[in-house]
């Protein structure tokens, strides 16, 4: 900074800003570059005068303080930012801090005070009036432990996501997906289970490594870990593999394919997988499904993303969501839904696998209904690879 400190005032109340004005005024080192009435005039003020200093009325019309601070500094970076306010509360303080403000004077600072802290501010330096400052000082040190302490279980579960990329604490279950008239296993799903980090469901694993941005390396760890198992399942039976659009997609997935009977493996999409360009991901897939890959949508019924996933992405099969499941011998709601969507998956070339069937009557019905297949525990529960089938 060379010469004068050049100095925006943004007030709404006339007589504060006239004040302001003077005082910048009386003042030989420093340079009125304009007065501003609202928000949207500040921001227009800065953006053609470029001030070293802002001082910003917390309350102005026009999205207040913050707002004209935040347009400030996205248009001007270099200016400082003080704000001059009646409210001495916590809540307007952190809200100016936080939008990009290095110091706050409450209306009623001495003019010599207020001279200072433009000084301050134009140095970079901050300036908090004495009625704010221990209790904002409390309010940011207890946000940078909260920081501090989320920071920290990033890196932990971070630390915990990658040693199960790599296979530490990685393991496997099947559950058997059974043709209902027969009660003769056809395929089988694999799941992820994660030891000894038993504190978090699979579920809640996958999400929070999505939350990392390394959902799709632990899926791609699941599916080379599920891939192996083809050789100790019967060799008629097809194993599912869930996986998201990215994983299912990538060409490290597709390599990890190298070698295996792609007839056998099922890629299921869930009702939670967002799909943002149904185009480019049937596009994507199209080579694994004409290499004999075939396509599960998990979770049908759950949602509406289920019913548009089946209709833009054509799959081989559909899975019922246990929501449709459970109970429906006693319900005819269900039924009818569950009906429906059987009748459906005909029309379209594709098989209804129902999930959760837990007891015998709900077993009995889905097969009276039509469903070709089914899993769940009254069937088989999940297991290790070679466990013995019921």
């Amino acid at each position: 900074m060379n010469g004068r400190i050049r100095v925006l005032i943004a007030e709404d109340e006339p007589t504060v800003r006239t004040a302001l004005s003077e005082l910048i005024r009386s003042e030989s080192e420093f340079e009125l570059v304009g007065a501003a009435a609202d928000a949207a005039q500040a921001i227009e003020l800065a953006r053609v005068h470029h001030p070293d200093v802002a001082l910003l009325d917390v309350k102005m019309p026009g999205g207040g303080g913050a707002q004209a601070a935040g347009g400030i500094r996205a248009l001007c970076p270099q200016t400082r930012v003080t704000a001059l306010s009646a409210y001495d509360d916590r809540t307007s303080v952190l809200e100016m801090l936080g939008a990009g403000a290095v110091g706050y004077l409450v209306k009623g600072t001495p003019a010599v005070q207020i001279l200072d802290a433009v000084r301050s501010s134009a140095r970079g330096l901050g300036a908090l009036s004495a009625e704010v400052t221990g209790d904002v000082i409390r309010a940011l040190a207890g946000q940078l432990k909260r920081e501090e302490f989320e920071a920290e279980m990033r890196r932990y579960e971070a630390l915990h996501v990658r040693r199960l990329i790599q296979g530490q604490g990685l393991a496997l279950a099947v559950q058997p997906v059974f043709e209902l008239a027969t009660r003769e296993p056809v395929g089988f799903e694999a799941l992820a289970r994660f030891h000894p980090h038993g504190l978090r469901t699979p579920t809640r694993w996958f999400e929070r490594a999505d939350s990392l941005g390394l959902l799709v390396d632990l899926e791609l760890a699941v599916a080379r870990e599920a891939l192996g198992l083809l050789g100790l399942l019967p060799g008629n039976s097809f194993l599912s593999i869930n996986l998201s659009p990215a994983t299912a997609t990538s060409a490290p997935f597709a390599r990890h394919l190298d070698g295996v009977p792609a007839g056998r493996v099922v890629i299921e999409i869930t009702e939670h997988a967002p799909v943002d360009d149904y185009g480019t991901l049937n596009a994507a897939i199209q080579g694994l499904r004409q290499s004999g890959v075939r396509l599960a949508i998990d979770d049908a019924g759950a949602g509406f993303a289920s019913l548009q996933h089946i209709v833009r992405l054509s799959p081989d099969f559909i899975k019922l969501d246990i929501s449709l499941t459970r109970g429906i011998d006693a319900d005819p709601v269900r039924r009818a839904l569950a009906t429906a969507l059987i009748a459906f998956a005909s029309e379209v070339d594709a098989a209804i696998i129902a999930e959760g069937i837990e007891t015998e009557r709900e077993y009995e019905t889905l097969r009276s209904l039509g469903a070709p297949y089914g899993q769940g525990f009254f069937l088989g529960p999940p297991g290790p690879p070679s466990f013995e089938i019921p």
